[in-house]
């Protein structure tokens, strides 16, 4: 299906606004997020591939999820780029309301100690542009990322003394003090295939989890010198 006016619109709204981010989190893992939110929409089989309508919203919310985002902010006013986009657009109140809910209440942090938010268990299309951002900060492409941005962040690699925190409040979450990369795995990452929404997300969050623990146990034995 040929792409909208409006999302080659919101492509370009994301090279531009997102170039001088790190590679965790620049224009190539937004479009990551909008293929597999679409693809896992189609594999869901539950009417969303069917309506134009809900996949122009998993679109368009996927590609912009991350315009805005508090670790890179730097400017109040960025935190409406999004909407003062969908407005030029000329979208509907309806459908713009719903792709501003879903950036608002899709991050981790929204959902920490098993908090719900009540938004994301009515809609699918939410629960597919969710998944994919998740989908994308595990597995392969997880680890890559995670290093990238703690290294972005001159954060330690890794040291035995600082433990992870795993009773984290919203707040401690967004304030990474004295937090190794590897942490971040224990914080955050090994976390996201229990809390997907969608079937097919289940299904693809168990390889990509694997992954990662098989990553974490050979980490661990190279840097105590047993492998």
């Amino acid at each position: 299906m040929a792409k909208s006016e409006t999302v080659r619109n919101a492509e370009r709204l994301v090279e531009v606004m997102m170039k001088g981010n790190d590679a965790s989190h620049d224009a190539a893992h937004a479009f990551r997020v909008r293929d597999l939110a679409l693809s896992l929409a189609h594999e869901e089989a539950l009417g969303l591939s069917s309506s134009p309508i809900s996949l122009e919203i998993v679109e368009l919310a996927a590609l912009l999820h991350d315009i805005g985002d508090y670790k890179y902010l730097k400017n109040p006013s960025e935190e409406k780029i999004v909407e003062d986009f969908l407005v030029k657009e000329g979208l509907d109140i309806d459908k713009s309301s719903k792709i501003l809910d879903i950036i608002k209440q899709m991050g981790f942090k929204e959902e920490i100690n098993g908090a719900s938010n009540g938004y994301q268990s009515h809609t699918l299309e939410f629960g597919v542009v969710q998944d994919a951002d998740r989908l994308d900060a595990i597995g392969a492409i997880g680890i890559a990322r995670c290093f990238t941005f703690g290294g972005s962040r001159n954060r330690v690699l890794h040291d035995p003394n600082i433990h992870p925190r795993l009773d984290l409040s919203k707040h401690q979450y967004m304030n990474k003090d004295e937090q190794t990369t590897v942490n971040h795995f224990h914080e955050k990452l090994l976390k996201l295939k229990d809390l997907m929404k969608t079937k097919a997300g289940k299904r693809r969050a168990e390889k990509r989890h694997k992954f990662m623990e098989e990553f974490l146990t050979e980490f661990y034995e190279e840097w105590t010198g047993k492998a």
